[in-house]
Parts: C-alpha cells; sequence; structure tokens
C-alpha cells in the first residue's frame, strides 16, 4: 500500500473549527457557535466542555443515531446567512445535526476554482445545498447538479439566487441513474464531483449503501470524464478504506493520475479531525 498523505482543509472568516473533543465539536459559523456530535473527536478537547457552553448558541442533543434537537443556550436566529467567497450560503438548525454544509469540502470547493473554466461542463452528484455548484458557477461553468432530495435541491435554488448567480441545471434525480443516461446520449464532462453519504435514499425512496455502488459509481463516471477531465469523490464510511480505494480507482482510470488522500481539518486550539478520504483523479501531465 502507497503512503497515506493528509490534506488539510481550512477554515475562513465565516468559518471556525474552534476545537474538538470528547466526542463533540465547537464551531463558528459567522457569528453563530455550534457544539455537535463527532464521533472522530475521540480524544480529549483542549478547552473543557463547560467552557465550550459559554460560547455557543446551540448545542445539538442526540435522541437517536444522527438525529435529535437543538438545545438553544445563548438565544439566537434559527436561520442565518454566512459567505465563502463570493458565494451565500443560507444556514439552518435541522434535526440531522447539520446546519447546510460541511465545511470540510472546501478543499474541494478551491479546486474548482483551480480547475474549472468557463463553460466547462462540470457534474456534481449527491449536489446536497449546491455550495460546489455555485462555485463552479461564479466562474461560468455549465453546472449540472443532481439530487435524490427535493428540499435539498429548493435549498440550493436560494443559494443561488443569494449570490447572485443564475442557470444550473437542477435534477432531481438518483445519481447512478442520470449517470447512465447521460452515458447514453454521449454527454461527458470536465469536472465531476461527488460526496456521497455513507448510505441514502433515491429520488423514488430506494434505500442504497455506497459500499454497494462505488464499483458502479466510479466506472461510469469514468466513461463520463472528457480526455483533460478531472474527478473527486469523498467517503466517510469505515467499509470503505484507503486500501479498497487503491484498488479500485486504477481499474477504472488506468492512464490518469490518481492522489487518495485523507481529508483532516485542524481546530483553533491545533487538534487534528479526520474527515474521511479524498480521491482525485486527474490527466497525466505531458
Amino acid at each position: 500500500m502507497q503512503n497515506i498523505s493528509k490534506i488539510f482543509a481550512t477554515c475562513w472568516d465565516d468559518y471556525e473549527l474552534i476545537d474538538a473533543g470528547g466526542n463533540k465539536k465547537l464551531e463558528r459559523w459567522g457569528k453563530i457557535v455550534t457544539i455537535r456530535p463527532e464521533i472522530q473527536a475521540y480524544f480529549k478537547s483542549v478547552l473543557p466542555h463547560t467552557e465550550w457552553r459559554k460560547l455557543a448558541h446551540f448545542e445539538f442533543v442526540e435522541t437517536s443515531h444522527n438525529s435529535g434537537y437543538w438545545k438553544e443556550i445563548i438565544s439566537a436566529s434559527h436561520l442565518w446567512v454566512i459567505n465563502y467567497k463570493k458565494i451565500k450560503i443560507k444556514l439552518e438548525l435541522t434535526k440531522f445535526k447539520h446546519l447546510g454544509i460541511f465545511p470540510e469540502q472546501q478543499v474541494n470547493w478551491d479546486s474548482l476554482l483551480n480547475e474549472l473554466e468557463s463553460n466547462d461542463k462540470f457534474l456534481n452528484l449527491f449536489a446536497y445545498t449546491g455550495i460546489a455548484s455555485c462555485v463552479a458557477k461564479s466562474i461560468r461553468a455549465d453546472v449540472f447538479h443532481v439530487d435524490s432530495v427535493k428540499n435539498l435541491i429548493s435549498w440550493a435554488k436560494e443559494n443561488m439566487l443569494k449570490s447572485k448567480l443564475n442557470d444550473i441545471r437542477w435534477i432531481h434525480e438518483d445519481a447512478i441513474k442520470f449517470m447512465k443516461r447521460e452515458e447514453k446520449r454521449g454527454n461527458k464532462f470536465r469536472g465531476i464531483l461527488m460526496d456521497p453519504p455513507a448510505w441514502g435514499i433515491g429520488a423514488k425512496g430506494e434505500k442504497w449503501k455506497l459500499e454497494d455502488q462505488i464499483d458502479e459509481l466510479v466506472s461510469t463516471s469514468s466513461r463520463l470524464l472528457t480526455e483533460n477531465g478531472f474527478l473527486i469523490m469523498n467517503t466517510y464510511t469505515p467499509s470503505i478504506d484507503i486500501q479498497f480505494l487503491q484498488e479500485l480507482f486504477p481499474l477504472y482510470f488506468p492512464n490518469k493520475k490518481l492522489n487518495i488522500s485523507e481529508l483532516w481539518m485542524k481546530t483553533s486550539t491545533n487538534k487534528e479531525l479526520y474527515f474521511g478520504n479524498l480521491v482525485k483523479v486527474e490527466k497525466i501531465s505531458d
């Protein structure tokens, strides 16, 4: 197995990972601070949790795996907007502990700004609230935004409008079904980004697990990329480890450059937090 490198996403003006530990993380989103569960924060935090609660507006309380409710500590709005460069992002407290953004994706948003050019066709799969779609559209790429959850597409549209962008192509569809249809049409993309959950629900309510679908996701995407195209994929589930990715991707991208790394982020207190694996496929330099 190759040496495993770490890629670090970085915080920005409107987002700060303040501290982590005790299976929780302390984060600042603009002016609002939250405490959320974090299974990867199995170590001891730098600041005691009693100090966290003096800073936090909200703390998420789990009542079952990945769902629960927000406890208000300091009175604040439950809906607000932050910025990432020129992109405006609506945040909202949800019952699934999420707020509408995965901050570790910052490393991928910056990759899009570096890789894409005006009019490039860009496919954003499992596109969530569309931050990557908005980033790509901000440099005038032709953006295809695919998600199986209607209300997330509506949220993404809000982010597009708040960012004063337009003409993102919205597709309410299962990712693999859409990719196979595009393959039959002979369409290809300069860039593909996918951030699939460990498990999900399709557009028609069908259940699936990433470990059952990843081979088809990767093989189909390999046929949709242009010759000079790139692909970025995140995986979070422990059932798909680095070694598996190092064996899978060369099968479908034998003539591409592969970078397979772990994705991390540092807290302001200098703790390191793991956010899964990151794969980047790109053209081998001439």
